[in-house]
């Protein structure tokens, strides 16, 4: 691991990182299809699962197509749904439709913070470390997660992509927020669990990295570069920032 400077201040990532999303994305995913297939004569709920499956790799596995689709993921989703029925054999755009909006939410009201999260957040607050959370989305959808989990009290700048106008990798995201918190890139920690956003570009203008690999499946395949800390978990930023503190 690449040396930590004492933090002046750490921006966040949101999605993943503090809010655990994925584990809610299978369960309403198979709630969806069952819903879809009791309603459609001879529609397999397994076989549009696996092509819906097939079809959201396809879709989110596009920058381009990525960035559009989180300003709408309900739009995103129903096509998503759509073609998949189409592939099928079922032309329902309706039905698409109402299940988009099923799914989103479902994913929302099942998403949760990870165990120790907001605590470590509080901690952090303690010993006086500036914080700001970055995180891609609609305004409304992220600020609806933000409110319903208090989480405006424990940061001093909130940057929402809706809001902002745009969104990570953009470097304009990030030095705004170190903006905000007074701080520079040398004194800044960025840690989140998506390689290119929160390790490659933040590294690239001089922030130190914590890449959150909860799975422990290691760097991704063709990563150019090296986190300045690999944590499972983000409570171990709490005693990574105290260790780097107390650093002489």
């Amino acid at each position: 691991m690449n040396f930590l400077p004492k933090p002046k201040a750490i921006l966040f990532d949101l999605d993943d990182t503090i809010l655990d999303e994925e584990g809610s994305v299978g369960p309403s995913w198979r709630t969806v299809c069952a819903d879809i297939a009791a309603g459609v004569p001879g529609l397999d709920q397994v076989a549009l699962l696996e092509a819906i499956s097939r079809e959201r790799d396809w879709y989110w596995s596009d920058p381009d197509r990525h960035r559009i689709g989180r300003t709408n993921p309900i739009e995103a989703n129903q096509g998503i749904i759509h073609r998949s029925l189409e592939k099928l054999g079922h032309d329902l755009p309706a039905l698409a439709r109402s299940s988009s909006i099923s799914y989103r939410a479902m994913r929302l009201a099942a998403t949760q913070p990870f165990a120790g999260a907001i605590d470590t957040l509080v901690g952090l607050n303690q010993i006086g470390v500036r914080m700001a959370l970055i995180t891609n989305g609609t305004g409304s959808g992220q600020r609806a997660k933000v409110d319903r989990f208090g989480l405006e009290k424990l940061f001093q700048n909130i940057l929402i992509e809706g809001e902002f106008g745009c969104g990570k990798p953009d470097p304009r995201v990030y030095r705004s927020s170190m903006q905000a918190l007074g701080s520079r890139p040398a004194d800044t920690w960025m840690v989140g669990d998506n390689f290119e956003w929160e390790v490659t570009v933040p590294q690239r203008l001089g922030l130190a990295t914590i890449w959150v690999d909860r799975w422990g499946g290691g760097l991704p395949s063709g990563a150019t570069v090296q986190p300045s800390h690999i944590v499972r978990s983000v409570t171990e930023v709490l005693p990574l920032a105290i260790e780097a503190m107390e650093t002489k």
